[in-house]
């Protein structure tokens, strides 16, 4: 580019506002081409400077959505050592969990049971808007305070996997992160395909290909037995009749993970939980619903069956589950592939993870009249056919042999600590229910 002398020149010569410069009147033949020759290089170097501004704009908008990019993405020296930090492990013989769902109800309960032991606990949750996402926000937060580490990113991001298990070497990777609720497949079944399906591929995907493999221990649920009669129902039982969509993805989980212990050596544990309740819980269950229906003084829902059968559940509180989780991670046995090649069998098992004594769901609703001081208003409706059972009963005989699994929670018990967080955690006061 011309220096500023040059530019300063041509400015007196060929002003802007013509007049502002007394001109020579020699040479007019001279002075005009001179003004045309002028006028043309003013244009192209306008159209220049315009160039190189629209350039700068775009440059600095491509830059402004990289930064944006970046600081909303994972990776980075500090987001390593944060991980790095929180799989740290702290007791003799301890693991390093890699936790998917850590931020939903039994994920956040599992990671700080594993934490308060001295394991190394990892987090992952996408936090999705199936139900309030404050409340896993809250969760995640709970688990900050104790050094759990909650990443945020979906379990189908098959680089951050891969990111996560060069950064630490899980021994162990509890597979908690599904889409919940057997109603709301109706709405949005991709969802579980996304999530139960796809989401369960991509974490054995991860775990087959990592050196060393971990064990993997995932959710599966009571929803695979369907409409299987037998009660109560066994780990040998057939599943093949799904009542929901829900159940049918947790019944492929089960065929897909067995086929991954086959090919690939890794070691694998089903947990088929049965209506998990308590403190931190999921606003959808209908425990938490009624309590927040009670309180409000709004009318609930109570479904009976055909033929007017009260429905049943095998009611099972957090504090066991947990504790069916830890034990089931500590019996698994170690994965036999290396870097997804397969050396020798592997364990697979399924096991139930329940309280074998079913309650009815009017029984459940006058537990909670009963804690919460206040009268439920019911409206009582046959069952739509929505997918839901009318009963769950475990039969837990095969944890209690293998792991040592005895809940000890009845429901009243169960939902008295569950009403009491409820009412802090919402503010509630403290006058509203019998203590």
């Amino acid at each position: 580019m011309r220096g500023a002398a040059a530019a300063a020149a041509d400015e007196e010569q060929f002003p802007s506002t013509p007049g502002k410069v007394k001109i020579e009147r020699a040479y007019s033949m001279s002075r005009q081409l001179n003004r045309c020759f002028t006028s043309s290089t003013v244009f192209t170097w306008v159209l220049f400077v315009m160039a190189l501004i629209a350039s700068y704009l775009s440059f600095q908008s491509i830059l402004d959505t990289s930064s944006r990019y970046l600081a909303a993405s994972w990776g980075g020296i500090q987001w390593e050592a944060q991980v790095r930090r929180s799989a740290q492990i702290r007791r003799t013989g301890g693991a390093a969990v890699l936790v998917t769902g850590a931020a939903g109800f039994v994920g956040s309960h599992v990671s700080l049971a594993l934490n308060k032991r001295g394991d190394g606990v990892v987090g992952l949750d996408n936090f999705n808007a199936y139900y309030d996402p404050s409340l896993k926000r809250a969760r995640a937060a709970l688990l900050a305070q104790r050094g759990v580490f909650v990443v945020a990113g979906d379990v189908n991001d098959d680089r951050l996997l891969g990111k996560l298990f060069d950064v630490v070497p899980f021994t162990h990777v509890m597979h908690l992160a599904a889409q919940a609720g057997v109603r709301y497949a109706m709405e949005n079944p991709s969802s579980y395909v996304q999530s139960n399906v796809a989401g369960l591929v991509a974490m054995l995907e991860a775990c087959k290909s990592a050196n060393p493999q971990p064990a993997v221990v995932w959710a599966s649920s009571s929803s695979v037995y369907g409409l299987n009669e037998k009660v109560p129902f066994s780990e040998t039982d057939q599943t093949d009749r799904p009542a929901s969509l829900y159940a049918a993805t947790k019944k492929a989980g089960e065929e897909i993970a067995h086929s991954y212990n086959h090919i690939y050596g890794l070691s694998i544990t089903g947990l088929r939980f049965f209506t998990v309740y308590g403190p931190w819980g999921r606003p959808d269950m209908a425990y938490f619903s009624f309590t927040r229906s009670i309180l409000q003084g709004k009318p609930i829902t109570v479904y009976r069956g055909k033929d007017r059968p009260e429905l049943a559940r095998d009611f099972t509180f957090i504090d066991d589950i947990v504790r069916g989780c830890l034990a089931a991670l500590d019996t698994a046995g170690e994965s036999t592939g290396s870097g997804g090649r397969k050396r020798g069998a592997a364990p697979y098992r399924i096991y139930n993870l329940g309280n074998t004594r079913p309650v009815t769901v009017p029984a459940l609703v006058e537990i909670l009249e009963r804690h919460l001081g206040r009268k439920a208003k019911k409206n009582i409706v046959e069952m739509p056919g929505n997918g839901d059972v009318p009963f769950t009963h475990a039969n837990i005989s095969s944890a209690q042999l293998d792991f040592g699994y005895k809940p000890s929670t009845d429901l009243e018990t169960g939902l008295w600590k569950f009403v009491r967080w409820y009412l802090s955690y919402y503010g509630y006061q403290r006058g509203g229910y019998i203590p």
